[in-house]
Protein backbone atom coordinates (compact mmCIF):
# COMPACT_ATOMS: atom_id res chain seq x y z
CA UNK A 1 0.00 0.00 0.00
CA UNK A 2 1.61 3.20 -1.28
CA UNK A 3 0.14 4.72 2.15
CA UNK A 4 2.05 3.05 4.12
CA UNK A 5 5.00 2.95 2.17
CA UNK A 6 5.39 6.79 2.25
CA UNK A 7 5.20 6.75 6.34
CA UNK A 8 8.69 6.98 6.55
CA UNK A 9 8.85 6.62 10.40
CA UNK A 10 7.14 3.21 9.67
CA UNK A 11 8.71 2.37 7.09
CA UNK A 12 11.98 2.59 9.42
CA UNK A 13 10.75 0.53 12.19
CA UNK A 14 9.96 -1.93 9.68
CA UNK A 15 13.54 -1.88 8.48
CA UNK A 16 14.73 -2.57 12.07
CA UNK A 17 12.66 -5.60 12.02
CA UNK A 18 13.19 -7.20 9.08
CA UNK A 19 17.07 -6.43 10.33
CA UNK A 20 16.83 -8.65 13.50
CA UNK A 21 14.90 -10.94 11.80
CA UNK A 22 18.01 -11.50 9.80
CA UNK A 23 19.81 -11.43 12.92
CA UNK A 24 17.87 -14.49 14.32
CA UNK A 25 18.57 -16.28 11.38
CA UNK A 26 22.18 -16.07 11.16
CA UNK A 27 22.49 -16.47 14.84
CA UNK A 28 21.02 -19.86 14.13
CA UNK A 29 18.22 -19.10 16.39
CA UNK A 30 15.43 -19.45 13.94
CA UNK A 31 14.89 -22.77 12.52
CA UNK A 32 12.76 -23.21 10.23
CA UNK A 33 9.25 -21.33 11.26
CA UNK A 34 10.47 -21.08 15.13
CA UNK A 35 10.28 -17.76 17.22
CA UNK A 36 8.19 -14.95 16.32
CA UNK A 37 7.93 -10.84 17.03
CA UNK A 38 5.51 -8.59 17.45
CA UNK A 39 5.75 -4.67 17.82
CA UNK A 40 3.65 -1.93 18.15
CA UNK A 41 3.40 0.76 15.90
CA UNK A 42 0.38 2.36 17.01
CA UNK A 43 2.58 5.82 17.90
CA UNK A 44 4.11 5.78 13.95
CA UNK A 45 1.08 5.45 12.24
CA UNK A 46 -0.85 8.63 11.05
CA UNK A 47 -4.97 9.08 10.98
CA UNK A 48 -5.45 7.58 7.70
CA UNK A 49 -3.35 4.44 8.55
CA UNK A 50 -4.91 3.58 11.48
CA UNK A 51 -8.35 3.96 9.96
CA UNK A 52 -7.37 1.20 7.21
CA UNK A 53 -10.30 -0.59 6.32
CA UNK A 54 -9.74 -4.72 7.27
CA UNK A 55 -8.16 -7.42 4.61
CA UNK A 56 -10.23 -10.62 6.38
CA UNK A 57 -12.65 -11.27 8.67
CA UNK A 58 -11.92 -9.93 12.76
CA UNK A 59 -10.76 -12.96 14.57
CA UNK A 60 -11.80 -12.89 18.17
CA UNK A 61 -9.05 -13.09 20.92
CA UNK A 62 -9.00 -15.38 24.06
CA UNK A 63 -9.93 -12.65 26.65
CA UNK A 64 -10.42 -8.50 26.59
CA UNK A 65 -7.52 -6.81 26.15
CA UNK A 66 -8.39 -3.39 27.28
CA UNK A 67 -5.27 -1.89 27.09
CA UNK A 68 -4.81 -2.74 23.42
CA UNK A 69 -8.07 -0.92 21.96
CA UNK A 70 -7.13 0.32 18.92
CA UNK A 71 -3.69 -0.40 18.90
CA UNK A 72 -1.92 -1.56 15.36
CA UNK A 73 0.73 -4.49 15.61
CA UNK A 74 3.50 -5.45 13.27
CA UNK A 75 3.26 -9.16 13.82
CA UNK A 76 5.21 -12.15 11.57
CA UNK A 77 2.97 -14.62 9.86
CA UNK A 78 2.23 -17.96 10.90
CA UNK A 79 4.55 -20.36 9.23
CA UNK A 80 6.99 -17.80 8.29
CA UNK A 81 10.80 -18.51 8.55
CA UNK A 82 13.01 -14.90 9.44
CA UNK A 83 15.26 -15.67 6.62
CA UNK A 84 12.09 -14.45 4.62
CA UNK A 85 10.96 -11.91 7.10
CA UNK A 86 14.48 -10.27 6.87
CA UNK A 87 14.28 -9.35 2.76
CA UNK A 88 10.44 -8.93 2.66
CA UNK A 89 8.46 -8.41 5.59
CA UNK A 90 5.23 -7.42 4.43
CA UNK A 91 5.31 -11.22 3.16
CA UNK A 92 5.86 -12.91 5.82
CA UNK A 93 4.07 -10.97 8.23
CA UNK A 94 1.18 -8.30 8.76
CA UNK A 95 -0.23 -4.91 10.09
CA UNK A 96 -3.01 -6.08 12.76
CA UNK A 97 -5.44 -3.65 14.35
CA UNK A 98 -7.68 -4.55 17.95
CA UNK A 99 -10.95 -3.41 17.98
CA UNK A 100 -11.96 -0.78 20.21
CA UNK A 101 -13.55 -3.49 22.35
CA UNK A 102 -10.46 -4.87 22.90
CA UNK A 103 -12.12 -8.45 22.00
CA UNK A 104 -10.84 -8.86 18.31
CA UNK A 105 -8.12 -7.79 16.00
CA UNK A 106 -8.23 -7.60 12.05
CA UNK A 107 -5.64 -7.27 9.46
CA UNK A 108 -4.81 -4.52 7.88
CA UNK A 109 -1.71 -4.21 5.92
CA UNK A 110 -0.06 -4.78 3.18
CA UNK A 111 -1.33 -9.00 2.12
CA UNK A 112 -3.80 -10.85 4.40
CA UNK A 113 -1.00 -12.67 6.08
CA UNK A 114 -2.32 -15.16 9.10
CA UNK A 115 -0.40 -13.50 11.84
CA UNK A 116 1.73 -15.98 14.59
CA UNK A 117 -0.07 -19.00 16.22
CA UNK A 118 1.65 -17.48 19.47
CA UNK A 119 -0.52 -13.81 18.48
CA UNK A 120 -2.74 -14.18 21.50
CA UNK A 121 -0.14 -14.71 24.27
CA UNK A 122 2.24 -11.93 22.55
CA UNK A 123 -1.32 -9.57 23.09
CA UNK A 124 -1.88 -11.05 26.39
CA UNK A 125 2.05 -9.98 27.55
CA UNK A 126 1.45 -6.50 25.46
CA UNK A 127 -1.64 -5.78 27.36
CA UNK A 128 -0.10 -6.87 30.61
CA UNK A 129 3.13 -4.70 30.11
CA UNK A 130 0.72 -1.49 29.03
CA UNK A 131 -1.95 -2.05 31.54
CA UNK A 132 1.08 -1.14 33.95
CA UNK A 133 1.93 1.74 32.52
CA UNK A 134 5.62 0.83 30.95
CA UNK A 135 6.04 1.71 27.90
CA UNK A 136 7.10 -1.70 26.61
CA UNK A 137 6.28 -2.05 22.92
CA UNK A 138 8.10 -5.19 21.65
CA UNK A 139 7.49 -9.11 22.52
CA UNK A 140 10.89 -11.11 21.05
CA UNK A 141 10.71 -14.89 20.97
CA UNK A 142 13.31 -17.18 19.74
CA UNK A 143 15.20 -19.79 20.13
CA UNK A 144 18.87 -19.48 21.13
CA UNK A 145 20.67 -23.15 21.36
CA UNK A 146 22.57 -22.65 23.97
CA UNK A 147 20.72 -20.99 26.23
CA UNK A 148 17.76 -23.21 25.76
CA UNK A 149 20.69 -26.35 26.48
CA UNK A 150 20.59 -24.60 30.06
CA UNK A 151 16.82 -25.02 30.63
CA UNK A 152 17.61 -29.09 30.04
CA UNK A 153 19.91 -29.00 33.21
CA UNK A 154 17.55 -28.89 36.50
CA UNK A 155 19.70 -27.06 38.55
CA UNK A 156 19.54 -24.12 35.84
CA UNK A 157 15.86 -24.05 36.30
CA UNK A 158 16.37 -22.16 39.39
CA UNK A 159 15.63 -17.97 38.42
CA UNK A 160 18.50 -16.68 40.80
CA UNK A 161 20.94 -19.37 40.18
CA UNK A 162 20.43 -19.20 36.80
CA UNK A 163 20.86 -15.21 36.72
CA UNK A 164 24.01 -15.47 39.05
CA UNK A 165 25.37 -17.75 36.63
CA UNK A 166 25.08 -15.73 33.49
CA UNK A 167 25.63 -11.99 35.25
CA UNK A 168 29.03 -13.65 36.27
CA UNK A 169 30.41 -14.80 32.65
CA UNK A 170 30.94 -10.63 31.66
CA UNK A 171 30.44 -7.53 33.59
CA UNK A 172 27.79 -6.41 30.49
CA UNK A 173 25.68 -9.01 31.42
CA UNK A 174 24.86 -7.75 34.53
CA UNK A 175 24.13 -4.34 32.72
CA UNK A 176 22.60 -5.02 30.18
CA UNK A 177 20.31 -7.35 31.72
CA UNK A 178 19.30 -5.86 35.26
CA UNK A 179 16.07 -7.50 36.57
CA UNK A 180 18.09 -11.20 35.86
CA UNK A 181 15.99 -14.08 34.06
CA UNK A 182 12.65 -15.11 34.74
CA UNK A 183 11.88 -18.90 34.39
CA UNK A 184 8.71 -20.41 33.13
CA UNK A 185 8.22 -24.29 33.55
CA UNK A 186 7.57 -26.37 30.48
CA UNK A 187 3.98 -25.32 29.28
CA UNK A 188 2.42 -26.54 25.25
CA UNK A 189 3.96 -23.17 22.99
CA UNK A 190 0.88 -20.93 22.12
CA UNK A 191 -1.20 -21.76 24.98
CA UNK A 192 -3.02 -19.60 27.12
CA UNK A 193 -1.36 -21.28 30.30
CA UNK A 194 2.15 -20.23 28.93
CA UNK A 195 1.36 -16.50 28.35
CA UNK A 196 0.13 -16.35 31.77
CA UNK A 197 2.97 -17.96 33.39
CA UNK A 198 4.99 -15.79 31.35
CA UNK A 199 3.40 -12.53 32.34
CA UNK A 200 3.96 -13.65 36.08
CA UNK A 201 7.44 -13.37 35.43
CA UNK A 202 7.15 -10.30 33.51
CA UNK A 203 6.13 -8.78 36.83
CA UNK A 204 9.75 -8.61 38.16
CA UNK A 205 11.55 -9.55 34.57
CA UNK A 206 12.16 -8.66 30.85
CA UNK A 207 13.45 -11.91 29.45
CA UNK A 208 12.09 -14.92 30.15
CA UNK A 209 13.44 -18.46 29.49
CA UNK A 210 10.92 -21.03 28.38
CA UNK A 211 12.10 -24.93 29.86
CA UNK A 212 13.10 -26.78 26.94
CA UNK A 213 11.63 -24.31 24.27
CA UNK A 214 13.01 -20.67 23.68
CA UNK A 215 13.80 -17.06 25.02
CA UNK A 216 10.91 -14.43 25.27
CA UNK A 217 12.01 -10.71 25.93
CA UNK A 218 9.81 -7.82 26.42
CA UNK A 219 11.10 -3.76 25.90
CA UNK A 220 10.20 -0.64 23.94
CA UNK A 221 12.70 -1.35 21.62
CA UNK A 222 13.49 -3.97 19.11
CA UNK A 223 17.01 -3.92 18.78
CA UNK A 224 17.36 -3.67 22.74
CA UNK A 225 15.29 -6.66 23.24
CA UNK A 226 17.93 -8.56 20.68
CA UNK A 227 20.88 -7.24 22.59
CA UNK A 228 19.63 -8.87 26.07
CA UNK A 229 19.46 -12.22 24.47
CA UNK A 230 22.74 -11.86 22.26
CA UNK A 231 24.42 -11.02 25.59
CA UNK A 232 23.09 -13.70 27.80
CA UNK A 233 24.10 -15.82 24.70
CA UNK A 234 27.36 -14.52 25.25
CA UNK A 235 27.31 -15.76 28.34
CA UNK A 236 26.38 -18.74 28.29
CA UNK A 237 29.07 -19.71 25.12
CA UNK A 238 31.51 -18.13 28.20
CA UNK A 239 30.44 -20.16 31.09
CA UNK A 240 30.44 -23.57 28.03
CA UNK A 241 33.82 -22.54 26.96
CA UNK A 242 35.46 -21.92 31.01
CA UNK A 243 33.73 -25.45 31.67
CA UNK A 244 35.37 -27.13 28.85
CA UNK A 245 38.85 -25.46 29.45
CA UNK A 246 39.05 -26.35 33.46
CA UNK A 247 36.63 -29.08 33.22
CA UNK A 248 34.78 -27.69 36.43
CA UNK A 249 32.41 -24.85 36.54
CA UNK A 250 33.57 -21.98 36.34
CA UNK A 251 34.38 -19.68 39.40
CA UNK A 252 32.46 -16.62 37.56
CA UNK A 253 32.62 -12.75 38.58
CA UNK A 254 32.42 -12.52 42.33
CA UNK A 255 29.26 -11.11 44.79
CA UNK A 256 31.17 -8.32 45.13
CA UNK A 257 32.54 -7.39 41.84
CA UNK A 258 28.94 -7.63 40.87
CA UNK A 259 27.46 -5.51 43.13
CA UNK A 260 30.25 -2.95 42.24
CA UNK A 261 28.31 -2.19 38.98
CA UNK A 262 25.97 -1.31 40.08
CA UNK A 263 26.29 1.99 41.32
CA UNK A 264 29.01 2.76 38.47
CA UNK A 265 26.10 1.94 35.71
CA UNK A 266 23.21 3.35 38.10
CA UNK A 267 21.34 -0.35 38.05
Amino acid sequence: MEQLRSNCALMAEIDRIAEVAGYLWTKGWAERNGGNISVNVTSLLTSEDLALPALAPAKALPEKMEALAGHVFYVTGTGKRMRYVAPAPFENGSLIRVAADGLSYEIIAEQPIQPTSELPSHLMMHNYVRSTGRDNRVVLHTHPTDLIGMTHCKRFLNSDYLTKVLWSMIPECRIIVPKGIGIVPYEIPGTVELARATIKQLENHDVVFWEKHGILAVGEDLIECFDAIDTLSKSAQIYFSARQASGEDPEGMTQQQLDDLVPAFGL
